[in-house]
């Protein structure tokens, strides 16, 4: 009776393991942290429990059911690729169809849950978000152009336009400032990993720049899109939206990223590419500390 009971607790513990894979935790933790920070700046302070909490809530589920729902549209091409085809559906863990309800059931809380408890507009910009990500990046986009990251990187940014709506109740052009700060990141970053895997995308026949366009020009782009990062990290500061603090943290960050982006250029192996994309995840996390660092110690 004891060795049913323990070998039940395993099994449902790797079976959460294995759904929050789906979900993709960290990618989450990261979304969730920009949401947060944008509602930090909005409200010019610590957000009220009652907001911050459903928000935070609404916010994972969108973002973790867009996740799953990805990966069942991308089973096939994860079964190709090295890294992915360990992922739940393709290494047999998780069916497909379930994989989907999951992705779907998460989709629909978050968008019910910031209904009500935040406000429509909150939810209305989580779906669209969602929706983003599965339709026009992952169905339309990712397997069929090179400019999949340019544009899909937008799902990626919608959190931040998520969070200023749950304090405010609309969006400003400071919200679009948040916004295009993660939207610029997405390809430098999206980028380098791609140089780290360009077989696994090649072979999957996936046109991520360096497939398409060429190791080269793939890390030309990085560079140029991380000047263009640093040069919009700035708006806050004009626009008085931020201080000092955050000025001088984010040329500090943009400066590193450029750094990084120029070794990439000239030490063309993956031990940069790999410090590259490691930096770039960092460096948005980062930033977005000074942000709320800066709004609410100055």
């Amino acid at each position: 009776m004891e060795t049913t009971i323990r070998s039940e607790s395993f099994s449902l513990k790797r079976l959460l393991r294995t759904y929050l894979e789906l979900a993709k935790v960290r990618i989450v933790l990261l979304l969730l942290f920009t949401t947060v920070t944008a509602m930090v700046i909005a409200a010019d302070g610590i957000p009220a429990l009652h907001i911050l909490v459903p928000t935070i809530i609404g916010g994972a589920f969108a973002a973790a059911g867009a996740s799953a729902i990805n990966q069942y549209i991308d089973r096939d091409l994860d079964g190709r690729m090295s890294r992915t085809a360990r992922r739940p559906i393709p290494s047999g863990r998780v069916a497909p169809v379930n994989a989907l309800l999951f992705g779907l059931g998460l989709l629909a809380w978050s968008v019910l849950i910031l209904g009500v408890w935040v406000n429509w507009l909150a939810a209305f910009l989580a779906l669209i978000g969602g929706l983003y990500y599965v339709i026009l990046y992952t169905l339309i986009l990712k397997r069929n152009t090179v400019v999949n990251i340019l544009i899909g990187g937008g799902a990626g940014a919608v959190p931040v336009l998520v969070g200023w709506a749950a304090v405010t109740g609309t969006l400003s052009f400071q919200a679009f400032i948040l916004f295009a700060i993660v939207f610029y990141w997405t390809p430098p970053h999206s980028w380098a990993l791609a140089l780290l895997v360009n077989k696994d995308y090649a072979l999957a026949n996936i046109p991520m720049m360096p497939v398409a366009r060429g190791e080269e020009v793939t890390r030309t782009q990085i560079l140029l899109y991380s000047i263009q990062l640093l040069l919009i990290t700035l708006l806050p500061a004009p626009f008085r939206m931020l201080n000092a603090l955050y000025l001088i943290l984010a040329v500090v960050l943009g400066l590193g990223l450029i750094y990084k982006a120029v070794k990439l250029i000239e030490i063309k192996d993956g031990a940069a590419a790999r410090s590259t994309y490691k930096y770039s995840t960092a460096y948005l996390a980062f930033l977005f500390m000074a942000m709320i660092l800066d709004r609410l110690l100055l």
